[in-house]
């Protein structure tokens, strides 16, 4: 995955070469950017499925699933009542 000059890559070393799971199953990441509004944008206008951004630990939370499997979540401060969706300000 790339934005800007960030990138990450995850890789899982299997022995047996062929996972017993679903790739990504129970592993989420968390990044903090400047503004997960704006980015939550960008991903729908580029057909990305992105969760409607809600409000939880002081922070806008923007979850999408990567083609892995794996949960990311993009997340920015805001003075923003907790548990506020986007939908709640903009109906």
């Amino acid at each position: 995955m790339e934005l800007g000059g960030a990138a990450l890559m995850l890789q899982v070393y299997l022995k047996s070469g062929v996972p017993t799971e679903k790739l990504g199953q129970g592993v989420s990441l968390w990044f903090q950017c400047e503004d997960a509004i704006a980015l939550y944008h960008a991903l729908k206008s580029r057909g990305i499925a992105a969760a409607e951004p809600f409000v939880g630990n002081s922070m806008w939370d923007v979850m999408l699933t990567d083609p892995d499997g794996y949960s990311l979540h993009f997340e920015s401060p805001t003075t923003v009542p907790e548990e506020t969706k986007l939908s709640d300000l903009h109906p």
